[in-house]
């Protein structure tokens, strides 16, 4: 169990790192070269991994909180029908939704490791 415990701190920069990872994949294969600047903003994730810095720790969860909340408000205002969405919008954002809330649990984690006293 201690195991665990000792790891379970990597699980947010890993799963950034494979999102990263599919989104250049899924761009290689339709851009070709134009996709490989995407993998710099796995660089971040990867460098916490290597070697961890509490006040990078805490600007990657401060920025991607804010990502996060600025989508979910595109899902409230999807919901309260504010603005009115395509039905092939509505199934983007039906399939998007769990990648959202993961990216919004994920941040928090990080924050939540950074603010930890041993990181």
């Amino acid at each position: 169990m201690s195991l665990i415990s000792r790891y379970s701190k990597f699980i947010p920069y890993l799963y950034f790192i494979a999102i990263t990872a599919y989104w250049f994949t899924d761009i290689n294969q339709n851009e070709g070269l134009s996709a490989y600047p995407i993998l710099l903003f796995g660089l971040p994730f990867l460098w916490q991994i290597i070697k961890p810095s509490r006040k990078l720790n805490f600007t990657l969860g401060i920025i991607f909180v804010c990502l996060s909340s600025y989508i979910i408000l595109a899902y409230l205002s999807d919901i309260l029908n504010i603005i009115h969405w395509s039905d092939s919008t509505k199934t983007f954002l039906f399939y998007g939704g769990l990648f959202v809330i993961s990216n919004f649990i994920m941040s928090l984690w990080i924050i939540r490791n950074s603010l930890k006293k041993v990181f």
